[in-house]
């Protein structure tokens, strides 16, 4: 297969696995009585010191709804990287988008936003980066024709265009699922910039646990799936590089068609963490992503055995104590810099001319002393001739 050949199959099935599956309506009235997993994540607790203000979450992902009254003023303008298929505004457009983009920054609507789904950091801004295709485009018959590298040009193009986050709810998890050197170059350029890189683990939990891609690159921040209970999901992929569990059943999502449906999958994980990653870098902005990912490993709650396995990673996933935990750490950027010789060094002389110069001072000083008492003795002695 020639790398071309290779990078169309790899979007197509990027686009094939995307994991949230919208499946039962669920009833406007009951939205906020049917979201567990912000109260299993404490996000009322996060919340009294922030909901996510002056934060970018960039959503790469089928579009997003930005007309949706939950949504409605938190979505910023993004960039279509895919450029065919359904268009903006209908439905097969933006139905898993703005599902994520509800996980992560919905606030509501209505009267005081009571009706809706709320986010975990309803403040934040979502920046939509379209890169793959709906399950029910009718373009996905001609999937062929997709640019393959819309992600790692995705990754890059929100890194430059403000994200603070990156929220990846997709993945290529198939029988021929390899690593590729842009996307990883990609998400290597981001977190050099300051941007944690948030993906889901994948679905292939009774399907062989392949590894999935962009979610075993290095530095990504990976979420795995559980359910109201804290128990992993059968479906939640089961690898190495799982870093936090996140709800990921039973996750109601708003929809273009704005009825609210009950969903499942690692893309609702993902989102999750990303909403938590968002609250984190809004208490302590001074933070790198490898802080960031240290401190959820850290403060997770209900760690497996051992404290960690490939199930749940470090355990389920904690901003508000994570949010507690920053407070203690310095922000990388902040610390005085520590040159040493590399700017500082011993001069023109040679450096390794140690012995040479070691004996300098000492020398200096007892000839000063030996030049004081010859001058005294002479003085002494010029004295006792005048008398004789």
């Amino acid at each position: 297969m020639t790398r071309r050949a290779h990078r169309i199959a790899l979007v197509t099935a990027t686009a094939a696995t995307v994991a949230l599956v919208p499946s039962t309506v669920a009833h406007a009235d009951a939205v906020r009585a049917q979201q567990w997993g912000l109260a299993a994540m404490h996000t009322q607790e996060a919340w009294r010191t922030t909901k996510g203000k002056g934060i970018t979450v960039a959503v790469l992902d089928t579009g997003v709804d930005a007309r949706h009254p939950d949504l409605e003023g938190n979505v910023l303008t993004g960039k279509d990287l895919v450029g065919f298929g359904a268009e903006r505004g209908d439905r097969p457009w933006a139905r898993h988008g703005t599902a994520i983009a509800g996980v992560i920054a919905g606030h509501g609507h209505g009267e005081d936003d009571g009706d809706g789904v709320v986010g975990v950091a309803p403040e934040a801004k979502i920046l939509p980066v379209r890169v793959i295709l709906e399950d029910g485009d009718p373009a996905r018959a001609k999937a062929r024709e997709t640019r393959g590298d819309a992600l790692a040009r995705g990754i890059r193009w929100a890194v430059d265009h403000g994200a603070d986050v990156i929220n990846l709810s997709l993945g290529d998890d198939s029988d021929t699922a390899h690593p590729e050197a842009d996307e990883d170059a990609a998400v290597q350029y981001a977190l050099k910039k300051g941007v944690s890189v948030v993906a889901s683990a994948g679905n292939g939990g009774e399907k062989g646990d392949h590894i999935s891609y962009p979610a075993a690159y290095p530095g990504v921040i990976t979420a795995t799936a559980v359910d109201s209970s804290g128990t992993r999901a059968s479906f939640s992929t089961r690898r190495w590089y799982a870093t936090v569990a996140a709800p990921g059943r039973n996750i109601v999502t708003a929809d273009p068609d704005r009825k609210y449906y009950s969903a499942w999958g690692t893309s609702a994980a993902s989102a999750f963490v990303s909403g938590a990653v968002a609250l984190v870098r809004a208490a302590h902005p001074g933070l790198d992503p490898a802080q960031i990912k240290k401190l959820l490993e850290d403060t997770a709650q209900n760690p497996p055995a051992g404290g960690r396995d490939d199930s749940r990673g470090y355990g389920l996933v904690d901003p508000a104590a994570a949010i507690r935990a920053g407070a203690k750490l310095k922000p990388k950027g902040l610390t005085p810099a520590g040159y040493g010789d590399r700017y500082f060094g011993p001069g023109p002389d040679d450096p390794d001319d140690t012995a040479s110069t070691a004996w300098a001072g000492p020398v200096a000083g007892g000839l000063g002393v030996l030049l004081l008492g010859t001058a005294v003795y002479l003085w002494r002695g010029h004295r006792l001739n005048r008398r004789r």
